[in-house]
């Protein structure tokens, strides 16, 4: 990783316009800043503003961090972890998880105990759950690729009792519901901002990774119509991603090559706009802020963050 060195002119040449699109989300007086390294591997970033916090994932260390917005301070909000990945709240303000070793998806109640929501599908465990997003049904969706059990590194090494795949936990009836099992490696995934499309990163796609877009149909209980959106091209790696108010895609992208490293950013078309230059590759991002407007994104050793000229889509 080569050393960080903050930008400290306007506008920061880190925050690249790739299409003319782009530029009404570009905030010419906003910059990258770095707020926390130090980490092994960050992932699944979620911003609690009833706290005014961040938590996110440090997998291979088995902790949650927890970053204070008001003070800027980092501690340890939860270790050991389990392996956690990828985080959400519900639509009760509830944190949601993702865990490797235990290979589950949990909810932190208020009083701060532990639900389990889902392990096991069809009498077998599931794989390594890795990230997660609820729908304003309640509905926790989710995707189980078998990365935590493929060694010691961020979980343990197991076998493969399921398919890879995306499942639908019902709020109502608690029932799990394999959705597809036909994404190459399941990761991150995202509702559009009308909740009618559902993106799913193939990271196990050949020859080159993916993201892939379904339509939600059956009153939001089915996916149709699977199709690929956007070719990640020689070199690039989605990883996890969230969604802003006018259906743009914000990516973690890289590790092919240091040019790539960072967050690039799609249209609903799947059509390149921007991207945003880190020096390390950004596995997942998440809005954040007062006003959902602060983009978080955690890279490889580090947490940063850049103010942008939109707002994070509801859900995320």
């Amino acid at each position: 990783m080569t050393s960080w060195q903050p930008n400290e002119r306007y506008p920061d040449p880190a925050v690249r316009v790739l299409d003319p699109a782009f530029n009404k989300y570009r905030l010419p007086l906003a910059s990258v800043e770095r707020l926390y390294t130090g980490c092994r591997w960050s992932e699944g970033p979620v911003y609690l503003g009833d706290n005014r916090c961040l938590l996110w994932s440090d997998i291979p260390n088995n902790r949650i961090l927890r970053w204070d917005e008001e003070t800027g301070a980092v501690s340890i909000f939860r270790k050991p972890s389990n392996n956690a990945n990828g985080h959400t709240r519900d639509r009760s303000g509830r944190l949601v998880g993702c865990e490797h070793d235990t290979r589950r998806v949990v909810r932190t109640e208020y009083d701060g105990s532990i639900t389990v929501l889902a392990d096991s599908y069809n009498g077998k465990k599931l794989n390594s759950p890795n990230d997660v997003v609820v729908k304003s049904d309640h509905s926790v969706w989710f995707t189980d690729p078998t990365f935590g059990i493929l060694g010691y590194y961020e979980g343990h090494k197991d076998e493969s009792e399921n398919t890879p795949a995306v499942y639908r936990l019902d709020a109502t009836t608690g029932k799990l519901a394999m959705m597809t099992d036909e994404v190459a490696g399941p990761n991150g995934l995202a509702f559009s901002p009308d909740e009618k499309k559902l993106y799913v990163v193939a990271s196990r796609a050949e020859p080159r990774r993916t993201i892939m877009v379904y339509d939600v149909v059956d009153n939001g209980a089915k996916l149709a119509n699977g199709k690929i959106l956007i070719d990640a091209g020689p070199g690039g790696s989605p990883d996890g991603f969230r969604v802003d108010v006018d259906g743009n895609l914000w990516c973690g992208w890289g590790m092919g090559s240091a040019e790539l490293d960072g967050v690039r950013i799609f249209d609903p078309e799947g059509k390149p706009i921007g991207h945003i230059e880190l020096p390390e590759r950004a596995a997942n991002v998440c809005f954040g802020g007062r006003y959902r407007n602060r983009l978080f994104m955690a890279a490889s050793h580090s947490l940063y963050a850049l103010y942008v000229n939109t707002q994070g889509a509801l859900g995320g």
